[in-house]
C-alpha cells in the first residue's frame, strides 16, 4: 500500500462513506512544504453537505483519524496534513526495492496489445533529427506500457510510398548517375531531391511530371516499380543501421506501400455504408463539425494518406486487437488524425476511440525550423558519431584508466541525445544543441547515468549485498533521505501518470530529481561510515541505483556502472 492509499483509507473510515476511497485519491495533495506534512486533504467538498466551516471540519477528522503508519496527523486550517512514519515507509519501500530489484513498480501482464506507430522516415531521404522525436517517444513509450502490463507493437510506418517517389524518379531520369548512387545512396538520393524541388518552385511542369510518374508506380508500371524498389532497399540499408545505434528494434515495418491492395476493401465499406460523394470530382466523406470532407480518392483516381492509414487501422485491429492504438505523429498532422478517428466512427468501428495521436514540437536549429527539401537538415548518423566522440573526450579527462571507455562513451553519446530529446515535454519542440545534450552538468542523461555510475562505486567499496541486509528496519535520521524515500515511493505513480499522458519526460523528470536528490545526501551524508544507519544509507543508495537504471531503461537508455 502506498502512501496515499493508506492516507485514503484512514479519511474513508472517519467519513461515513461521504466520499470514496477513490475520491478521496484524488483530493489528496503534496504540500509544497516538507514542514506541512507529506499528504493534504482539502475538506472544501465537505463543507456545503455538513454544513460547517472547513476548518472546523479538518479539527474534528483529526480526532477521528487512525494514526496507525503516520507520525502524526494535524488539522491545519481547512487542510488534513498526514506525517507518514518515516521508519515503516522507508524499511517498506526499500525492503520491497531490495526484494523485486528492477522489477519493482512493475505490473503484471494483462493481455492487452498497444500498437505504436513510431518512427516512419521517408524512403530515399537521410535518418535526420527529424526523424529522431517520433523513434524515441515512440519506443520509450512502448516501455512503460510494458512496465505497466501491455503487449507494445512498435510499428514502423515507412513513408515509402507518394508523389515524393514520383518527383525522385523525374529527378533520376533527369540528373541521376547510377553509378554515384550505388556507392553513396541516401546522399545522392537527397541532392536529387533537393535540386528537383528546387526546380519545381519555378517550373509548374515538373510538378505535374511527378504526378504522372507517381500514378504510374500507382498502376504497376515496371520502370517506376524498378527504381522505387532500389530506392527502398537501399534506404533499408542505411535505416537498419541507424536504429541499431540507437538500439531500437521494430515488430511490423510495413509501410504505406503495404497497404496498396488493402485500400479497395475500404472503399467497398465506405460505399456499402453510403458514405461517399462525390466533390468537384473527387470522393470524399463528408464529416459534421470539420471544415473540409475526407478525401479519400483525388479526381484522377489516386489515393491519399487517409485512404491509406484507414486501411492500416483496419489491418492493425484485426491482426494486434489492439486495446490501444498510438501515433507518434507531428502535431502538424492533428488535423489528420482527427479526421482519420471520425471517419472510422462513421463506419460504426466503436474502437476508433481507442485511437491516439500522439503530436510532439519540431526540432529547430537556431531557431529555425528544418526541411528535408530545402536541404536544411541535421543527419542522425554523424550526429550520433560525435556525440559519442565528445563523450569519450570528458570520460577520458575524468577517468582514463576505465576499461571499457569505447561502449561507455557510445551508451552516454547515444543516450545523451535520446534523454534530451525525452526529458522535453513532447508538444513542446527544443532546439538542438549537442554540446548541452552531452554535457555531465545539468539535466541531461549524463548526469543521470554519472549518479547511478557513483552509487555503484560506493556499493562496489562498501561490498554490499542486497540480500544481507534483507529483513532489517531501515531507520534514516536525515531530511535529505527523507526526500529520496519519498521519491522512491512514487514510481509506480510516475510510471503511470507518463503512461495516462503519452508523456515520457515525466519519467526523464523524474529520473533528474532522484539523481538531484541523490546527490544532495551524497554530499551531506558519509554513507560508507561505521554508523547504525551505514546499512540503511547502503540500502538507500543500492534502491536509488536499481530505480535511476530502471527509469533509464524506460527511456532506451543504458546505464553504465563506471563512467
Amino acid at each position: 500500500m502506498n502512501d496515499k492509499q493508506l492516507a485514503a483509507q484512514a479519511l474513508a473510515a472517519v467519513l461515513d462513506n461521504a466520499l470514496s476511497e477513490a475520491e478521496i485519491m484524488n483530493l489528496l495533495e503534496t504540500p509544497k512544504k516538507s514542514e506541512m506534512g507529506d499528504l493534504a486533504f482539502p475538506v472544501f467538498s465537505l463543507a456545503k453537505t455538513w454544513r460547517k466551516a472547513p476548518n472546523m471540519i479538518a479539527l474534528e477528522l483529526v480526532e477521528k483519524i487512525a494514526t496507525t503508519g503516520f507520525e502524526k496527523v494535524v488539522a491545519t486550517g481547512p487542510y488534513v496534513n498526514f506525517f507518514l512514519d518515516k521508519s515503516a515507509t522507508a524499511t517498506a519501500v526499500l525492503s520491497g526495492i531490495l526484494t523485486q530489484g528492477t522489477a519493482y513498480a512493475t505490473l503484471a501482464k494483462n493481455g492487452e496489445n498497444v500498437a505504436i506507430d513510431m518512427s516512419s522516415p521517408n524512403i530515399a531521404k537521410p535518418f535526420s533529427i527529424g526523424h529522431l522525436r517520433s523513434t524515441v517517444i515512440g519506443d520509450a513509450l512502448a516501455e512503460i506500457y510494458s512496465k505497466i502490463g501491455y503487449t507494445p507493437v512498435r510499428i514502423n510506418h515507412l513513408g515509402d510510398w507518394g508523389k515524393q517517389f514520383g518527383m525522385l524518379i523525374v529527378a533520376y531520369k533527369k540528373y541521376g548517375n547510377e553509378a554515384a548512387i550505388r556507392q553513396n545512396p541516401i546522399s545522392e538520393l537527397l541532392k536529387l531531391y533537393v535540386q528537383i524541388n528546387a526546380e519545381a518552385a519555378e517550373d509548374p511542369t515538373v510538378d505535374e511530371a511527378a504526378r504522372e510518374w507517381f500514378l504510374k508506380l500507382e498502376n504497376g508500371d515496371a520502370e517506376a516499380l524498378a527504381l522505387w524498389q532500389w530506392f527502398r532497399d537501399e534506404s533499408l540499408v542505411e535505416f537498419d543501421r541507424i536504429y541499431k545505434e540507437l538500439g531500437v528494434t521494430f515488430d511490423s515495418m510495413n509501410g504505406e506501400a503495404f497497404y496498396n491492395d488493402k485500400m479497395d476493401e475500404v472503399i467497398d465499406i465506405l460505399s456499402e455504408k453510403q458514405l461517399l460523394t462525390t466533390s468537384k470530382g473527387a470522393t470524399v466523406v463528408e464529416l459534421e463539425g470539420f471544415e473540409n470532407p475526407a478525401l479519400i480518392k483525388k479526381s484522377d483516381g489516386a489515393t491519399l494518406y487517409i485512404t491509406r492509414d484507414l486501411a492500416a487501422a483496419l489491418y492493425r485491429k484485426r491482426t494486434y486487437n489492439f486495446a490501444k492504438s498510438l501515433y507518434v505523429v507531428g502535431q502538424e498532422q492533428s488535423g489528420h488524425f482527427k479526421q482519420l478517428k471520425a471517419v472510422l466512427n462513421k463506419m460504426a468501428y466503436d474502437w476508433s476511440d481507442d485511437i491516439h495521436h500522439v503530436p510532439f514540437g519540431l526540432v529547430t536549429k537556431d531557431g529555425k525550423k528544418l526541411s528535408t527539401r530545402k536541404g536544411n537538415v541535421i543527419l542522425l548518423e554523424p550526429t550520433i558519431q560525435e556525440a559519442v566522440k565528445r563523450a569519450a573526450a570528458q570520460i577520458e579527462a575524468k577517468n582514463p584508466d576505465l576499461a571499457n571507455k569505447a561502449a561507455v562513451a557510445h551508451a552516454v553519446g547515444v543516450g545523451a541525445i535520446k534523454f534530451y530529446d525525452l526529458k522535453n515535454e513532447r508538444l513542446n519542440g527544443y532546439d538542438f544543441n549537442l554540446e548541452e545534450m552531452v554535457s555531465f552538468e545539468g539535466e541531461t542523461g549524463p548526469y543521470v547515468q554519472y549518479a547511478h555510475a557513483r552509487i555503484q562505486s560506493i556499493l562496489n567499496k562498501a561490498a554490499f549485498k542486497s540480500e544481507a541486509v534483507l529483513g532489517q528496519t531501515f531507520s534514516l535520521s536525515d531530511d535529505e533521505s527523507w526526500e529520496i524515500i519519498k521519491l522512491l515511493q512514487a514510481f509506480s505513480d510516475v510510471i503511470a501518470r507518463a503512461a495516462r499522458m503519452f508523456e515520457p519526460s515525466v519519467v526523464a523528470k523524474y529520473a533528474i530529481n532522484l539523481a538531484q536528490a541523490f546527490n544532495k545526501y551524497y554530499a551531506h551524508t558519509r554513507i560508507l561510515e561505521e554508523s547504525d544507519e551505514r546499512d540503511a544509507r547502503l540500502s538507500l543508495a543500492y534502491a536509488t541505483g536499481v530505480v535511476l537504471k530502471e527509469s533509464l531503461r524506460l527511456l532506451g537508455v543504458e546505464a553504465p556502472t563506471e563512467m
